[in-house]
Protein backbone atom coordinates (compact mmCIF):
# COMPACT_ATOMS: atom_id res chain seq x y z
CA UNK A 1 0.00 0.00 0.00
CA UNK A 2 2.60 2.60 1.01
CA UNK A 3 4.89 1.35 -2.09
CA UNK A 4 1.62 2.56 -4.12
CA UNK A 5 1.14 5.73 -2.64
CA UNK A 6 5.11 6.79 -3.46
CA UNK A 7 3.96 5.75 -7.18
CA UNK A 8 1.12 7.70 -6.99
CA UNK A 9 2.87 10.67 -5.28
CA UNK A 10 6.02 10.54 -7.97
CA UNK A 11 3.68 10.03 -11.08
CA UNK A 12 1.83 13.24 -9.61
CA UNK A 13 5.09 14.95 -9.78
CA UNK A 14 6.46 14.16 -12.77
CA UNK A 15 3.13 15.20 -14.75
CA UNK A 16 2.99 18.70 -12.66
CA UNK A 17 6.84 19.29 -13.03
CA UNK A 18 6.58 19.87 -17.38
CA UNK A 19 3.52 22.26 -17.08
CA UNK A 20 5.41 24.41 -15.27
CA UNK A 21 8.26 24.40 -17.62
CA UNK A 22 6.22 26.02 -20.13
CA UNK A 23 8.02 27.95 -23.44
CA UNK A 24 7.56 32.17 -23.25
CA UNK A 25 4.54 32.84 -24.92
CA UNK A 26 4.97 34.25 -28.48
CA UNK A 27 4.17 38.02 -28.88
CA UNK A 28 4.76 40.76 -31.51
CA UNK A 29 7.19 43.82 -30.05
CA UNK A 30 5.31 46.80 -28.72
CA UNK A 31 6.12 49.52 -31.25
CA UNK A 32 4.60 52.80 -32.42
CA UNK A 33 6.01 54.65 -35.04
CA UNK A 34 3.79 57.82 -36.32
CA UNK A 35 4.24 61.51 -36.94
CA UNK A 36 2.20 63.97 -34.62
CA UNK A 37 1.47 67.96 -36.16
CA UNK A 38 3.21 69.21 -33.41
CA UNK A 39 6.70 70.18 -32.64
CA UNK A 40 9.27 67.57 -31.51
CA UNK A 41 9.80 70.05 -28.06
CA UNK A 42 6.12 69.85 -27.84
CA UNK A 43 5.98 66.03 -28.35
CA UNK A 44 9.31 65.63 -25.93
CA UNK A 45 7.54 67.72 -23.30
CA UNK A 46 4.25 65.38 -23.39
CA UNK A 47 6.19 62.13 -23.53
CA UNK A 48 8.70 63.23 -20.36
CA UNK A 49 4.75 64.57 -18.87
CA UNK A 50 2.62 61.22 -19.48
CA UNK A 51 5.93 58.97 -18.78
CA UNK A 52 6.60 60.32 -15.32
CA UNK A 53 3.03 60.48 -14.56
CA UNK A 54 2.80 56.65 -15.01
CA UNK A 55 5.52 55.67 -12.83
CA UNK A 56 8.78 56.17 -15.08
CA UNK A 57 11.80 57.87 -14.19
CA UNK A 58 12.74 59.46 -17.88
CA UNK A 59 16.46 59.92 -18.68
CA UNK A 60 17.36 61.84 -21.93
CA UNK A 61 20.07 60.38 -23.35
CA UNK A 62 20.26 62.85 -26.03
CA UNK A 63 18.75 65.46 -27.92
CA UNK A 64 16.14 62.69 -29.36
CA UNK A 65 16.21 59.75 -27.28
CA UNK A 66 14.44 59.66 -24.26
CA UNK A 67 14.91 56.32 -21.72
CA UNK A 68 12.78 54.97 -18.74
CA UNK A 69 14.07 52.98 -15.55
CA UNK A 70 11.79 50.42 -14.60
CA UNK A 71 8.20 51.64 -14.13
CA UNK A 72 7.75 52.04 -10.27
CA UNK A 73 4.86 49.77 -9.34
CA UNK A 74 2.84 50.76 -5.99
CA UNK A 75 3.90 49.10 -3.09
CA UNK A 76 2.10 47.70 -0.09
CA UNK A 77 2.34 45.48 2.62
CA UNK A 78 1.55 42.36 0.74
CA UNK A 79 3.77 42.80 -2.53
CA UNK A 80 6.22 40.09 -1.27
CA UNK A 81 2.71 37.71 -0.83
CA UNK A 82 1.99 38.47 -4.10
CA UNK A 83 5.04 38.34 -6.24
CA UNK A 84 5.87 35.21 -4.56
CA UNK A 85 2.80 33.63 -5.08
CA UNK A 86 1.48 34.91 -8.20
CA UNK A 87 4.60 36.85 -9.93
CA UNK A 88 5.17 39.99 -11.00
CA UNK A 89 5.69 42.32 -14.21
CA UNK A 90 7.82 45.09 -15.06
CA UNK A 91 8.25 47.57 -18.11
CA UNK A 92 10.14 50.24 -19.53
CA UNK A 93 10.44 52.34 -22.66
CA UNK A 94 12.59 53.91 -25.20
CA UNK A 95 11.20 56.81 -27.33
CA UNK A 96 12.60 58.82 -30.54
CA UNK A 97 11.32 62.02 -30.89
CA UNK A 98 12.69 63.40 -34.19
CA UNK A 99 11.46 66.36 -35.75
CA UNK A 100 10.25 66.61 -39.32
CA UNK A 101 9.25 70.23 -40.00
CA UNK A 102 8.50 72.95 -37.51
CA UNK A 103 5.12 71.44 -37.17
CA UNK A 104 5.34 68.12 -37.42
CA UNK A 105 7.69 65.51 -35.27
CA UNK A 106 7.61 61.55 -35.70
CA UNK A 107 7.21 59.72 -32.54
CA UNK A 108 9.13 56.40 -32.13
CA UNK A 109 8.42 54.39 -29.01
CA UNK A 110 9.43 50.97 -27.76
CA UNK A 111 7.93 49.56 -24.64
CA UNK A 112 9.84 46.21 -23.23
CA UNK A 113 7.83 44.42 -20.72
CA UNK A 114 8.92 41.18 -18.59
CA UNK A 115 7.06 39.01 -16.56
CA UNK A 116 7.52 36.23 -14.00
CA UNK A 117 5.69 33.44 -12.41
CA UNK A 118 7.45 34.36 -9.14
CA UNK A 119 10.12 34.92 -6.72
CA UNK A 120 12.41 31.75 -8.18
CA UNK A 121 11.88 32.09 -11.92
CA UNK A 122 13.63 34.21 -13.96
CA UNK A 123 13.01 37.45 -15.84
CA UNK A 124 11.13 36.84 -19.57
CA UNK A 125 9.72 38.82 -22.27
CA UNK A 126 6.03 38.96 -21.90
CA UNK A 127 3.14 40.61 -23.83
CA UNK A 128 2.63 44.32 -23.03
CA UNK A 129 -0.20 44.94 -20.01
CA UNK A 130 -2.57 47.19 -21.50
CA UNK A 131 -2.19 50.17 -19.40
CA UNK A 132 1.79 50.09 -20.17
CA UNK A 133 1.13 49.08 -23.67
CA UNK A 134 2.34 51.71 -25.93
CA UNK A 135 -0.83 52.00 -28.45
CA UNK A 136 -2.21 53.49 -24.63
CA UNK A 137 1.31 55.27 -24.34
CA UNK A 138 0.32 57.16 -27.68
CA UNK A 139 -3.52 57.66 -26.36
CA UNK A 140 -1.85 59.83 -23.25
CA UNK A 141 0.26 61.50 -25.58
CA UNK A 142 -2.00 62.53 -28.26
CA UNK A 143 -4.17 63.73 -25.58
CA UNK A 144 -1.48 65.95 -23.58
CA UNK A 145 -1.00 67.39 -27.24
CA UNK A 146 -4.92 67.71 -27.54
CA UNK A 147 -4.49 65.84 -30.92
CA UNK A 148 -7.39 63.27 -30.57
Amino acid sequence: MIHRLYLLSFAILITWIPACAAPPIPHEPDRVDVTLHASADLVTTAVVQILTEGGYSVDRTDDQNLTTGYRQEISGPWDWLLRWRLGTSRSRVEVMVTPTSESSSRLRMNVLYEGKDGLFTQWEDSPTAQPQSAQNQLRLIKNALQLL
